[in-house]
């Protein structure tokens, strides 16, 4: 697997001073949980899932979440559990044929609804298992994810790992009088299991259902109050400087165009100084399909930390890479800054003449943007992620 598949060489020379490296499920943990990028949920009654996966249906997609939980009524569960046994069995047969291997597999996840689902699923599945990159555990709680942890582990190898990316979304998490010892007591809980944690994630359409709130194309997570309260102290707690996660963006829940209220979120200036015309016209474009809140809300959360988006379009997951490839300045800073780190030098100006890089603060971001830029790629100085953009969608 490996991001910008899509681009022609001659283009990734064109673009990248680094080209994104290829990653699957045997990767190292810690790399591994930087390249979800943008992750397609799919509902478990989705017919022929294998025939999409096997023929890339959907172009740049690098993993993907089959969802047996909201995605499925109360009265289908059984019936797509079936379904999704016999599908995830058909690519299996086609991965043991030799027609396929591992590394043109995405990264592959079930989304399960409790702890009896997940045993029961993964003892039908049997070797077909090892398909699986791991499971996603909705609602999670520090009361009820040590049995489920405990499975994962029992699922885990060295030969085949199994990770665990656990959905923070009850209303312990978000209720202020409980957040922050329910989020120490998870936190509690996967450094216990912390191998096998993949990635943490934020389950926004819970939070705001308990609030009865459901936010506009025009509104990001991070204009609404409550939501923006709660992102910021799961932040805090799990994103620290001795903390080995990464927490995945909320999902983005708007596809479709429609009439708007707000101003569109994207400035003409970019778009005319760079582009001209053209880049006025392509402007309009991403407004009129609601891409513009998307690509804010990205921006927010690189800015607040996260990394990737839970996605329900395919349409949003060249946006969603675009936006997370390094740019050149940020992996030159970091690059230096990682070099310097050997206690000679506390502070440097850039390289560009425009910030200066002090080495202990900024030790724990430069690290990061090495292990994105390994999966993501860096861009050559004269390109942005907006030129990415222009070109994988609208080219």
């Amino acid at each position: 697997m490996e991001f910008f598949t899509y681009f022609y060489e001659e283009e990734l020379n064109k673009f990248f001073y680094q080209k994104p490296q290829r990653f699957n499920k045997f990767s190292n943990r810690e790399l591994l949980s930087y390249g979800l990028g943008a992750t397609l949920y799919m509902p478990a009654t989705r017919p022929n899932i294998h025939q999409d996966i096997l023929s890339k249906k959907h172009e740049g997609l690098t993993s993907l979440v089959i969802d047996l939980e909201d995605a499925v009524g109360d009265n289908e569960v059984f019936g797509a559990e079936g379904l999704l046994i016999a599908e995830l069995l058909k690519l299996s047969g086609e991965l043991n044929k030799g027609f396929i291997s591992f590394e043109d597999l995405p990264l592959m996840f079930v989304r399960i609804r409790n702890l009896e689902q997940f045993k029961r699923v993964s003892e039908q599945l049997g070797d077909a298992t090892k398909l699986l990159t791991g499971v996603v555990l909705p609602k999670f709680t520090a009361k009820n994810g040590e049995e489920m942890l405990r499975e994962v582990l029992r699922l885990h190898s060295e030969q085949h790992p199994f990770y665990a990316m656990p959905i923070l979304e009850t209303a312990r998490v978000i209720q202020k009088e409980t957040r922050m010892e329910e989020l120490m007591n998870i936190k509690h809980l996967l450094d216990l299991n912390k191998e096998n944690i993949l990635n943490v994630r934020i389950g926004a359409t819970d939070f705001c259902g308990l609030y009865g709130i459901r936010r506009s194309a025009d509104t990001t997570v991070y204009d609404i109050s409550v939501l923006r309260d709660c992102i910021s102290d799961i932040v805090n707690v799990f994103q620290r400087f001795d903390s080995p996660y990464v927490v995945s963006g909320p999902v983005w829940e708007y596809f479709s165009a429609k009439k708007r209220m707000l101003k569109p979120k994207l400035r003409q200036t970019p778009f005319r100084e760079r582009y001209g015309v053209e880049g006025l016209k392509w402007r309009t474009k991403l407004i009129d399909e609601n891409v513009d809140g998307l690509i804010q809300e990205i921006l927010m959360d690189i800015a607040n930390g996260l990394t990737g988006k839970t996605i329900i379009h395919p349409s949003h997951i060249k946006i969603v890479q675009a936006l997370n490839v390094v740019s050149y300045e940020e992996y030159v800073d970091a690059s230096n800054i990682i070099n310097a780190a050997n206690g000679n030098i506390g502070v440097m100006k850039s390289n560009f003449a425009n910030k200066m890089n002090e080495i202990k603060p900024h030790y724990y971001w430069a690290k990061k943007m090495i292990l994105k830029s390994q999966l993501y790629g860096v861009l050559h100085e004269e390109f942005t992620n907006i030129d990415l953009i222009k070109r994988e969608v609208y080219v």
